[in-house]
């Protein structure tokens, strides 16, 4: 017998676990045939900014990269199919364009024409063990340039810091089913309201991000003109008329929007000893880096990569750079 005064509540059915990521519609998708041997992770992961980058990272076999494209954000997620395709899926309003893109970003313009290995046995082993290395590109100048003034003059774990940081805390979150929360940089207007303080905080000095906020107000006619530019000179030429941009600001962005295989990036702190140790076994400064290149005019850049491919770097002789935090000042 029920007490009386007692309700009686029917039990709550039981709640489904709540997924923290937001809802994704189904993606877009493309299948992509390269008619030449394609290392995927080494064309697309090259523009990855460390391995924390909020942009791009990796999960289960696929390749995740956020973007901001003419027509808006988009994730695009990369895996490698049978016979050498590559299956791509995208989301958000820049998903068509991404897609569209694709090929591009796993280097399907990288033409590697007349290169000619034999010059050196380190760069012909490497080319006979990789002969699916492409350079890729992403066709977006101005986030290009953008990373590449943060590496000014800094370790490259106080520049993927940087990248991150304003990212995370400036950029847009990426749409899809990410495998954790993944963040596309700002627009071009969140590029030019970014607060002093906030540059401050994530650890950049006053010359790059003002470079970086410059930029930013002449980023379409920058990109207009880089785009019709005729030739690497010429680019350069139009990426160096911004204050704060010199050759190596300029060969890195050319590299990474164009995929210029024959950008050098000179007075990068450690890429001729590299090049020296590798061809020659001992160091070299940018003057004896580019009498090295130099069989390899108008390829230099892939005959970079094929140098970080054979595994072949400087031993290490003394401690690590430590990075000089200016944030407390």
């Amino acid at each position: 017998m029920r007490p009386t005064g007692v309700r009686v509540r029917a039990s709550a059915p039981p709640r489904a676990p709540r997924d923290p990521r937001p809802s994704s519609p189904a993606p877009r998708e493309t299948v992509y045939r390269p008619r030449h041997p394609l290392d995927l992770a080494r064309a697309v992961l090259a523009q990855r900014h460390g391995a924390h980058d909020p942009a791009m990272t990796t999960a289960g076999g696929v390749i995740w990269r956020a973007s901001r494209t003419p027509e808006g954000i988009a994730t695009l997620a990369l895996r490698e199919g049978p016979g050498g395709t590559v299956r791509g899926a995208a989301w958000g309003p820049g998903a068509e364009w991404a897609l569209a893109q694709l090929p591009d970003l796993c280097g399907a313009r990288d033409d590697p024409g007349d290169f000619d290995p034999s010059r050196h046995a380190l760069i012909a082993e490497a080319h006979h063990r990789h002969p699916g290395l492409r350079i890729g590109r992403t066709d977006r100048v101005f986030d290009s340039l953008a990373s590449a003034v943060m590496e000014q003059k800094v370790t490259a774990l106080q520049a993927f810091s940087a990248w991150r940081r304003i990212l995370t805390w400036c950029g847009e979150r990426a749409p899809g089913p990410t495998p954790r929360p993944m963040f596309a940089p700002p627009d071009l207007d969140g590029w030019r309201r970014i607060p002093s303080w906030t540059w401050h905080r994530a650890g950049l000095e006053p010359p790059q991000s003002r470079t970086i906020v410059d930029a930013a107000a002449r980023a379409d006619s920058l990109e207009r003109a880089s785009i019709a530019a005729a030739d690497a000179a010429a680019r350069e030429a139009v990426l160096t008329s911004v204050r704060g941009v010199g050759v190596w600001t300029s060969a890195e962005t050319r590299i990474r929007a164009f995929g210029d295989p024959d950008a050098v990036s000179v007075g990068d702190y450690h890429l001729a000893h590299h090049v020296g140790y590798a061809l020659t076994g001992h160091r070299v400064d940018d003057d004896g880096m580019l009498e090295l290149l130099a069989p390899w005019a108008g390829q230099r850049q892939r005959a970079i990569r094929l140098i970080y491919a054979s595994g072949v770097i400087e031993p290490r002789r003394g401690p690590r750079v430590h990075p000089e935090d200016h944030r407390a000042r």
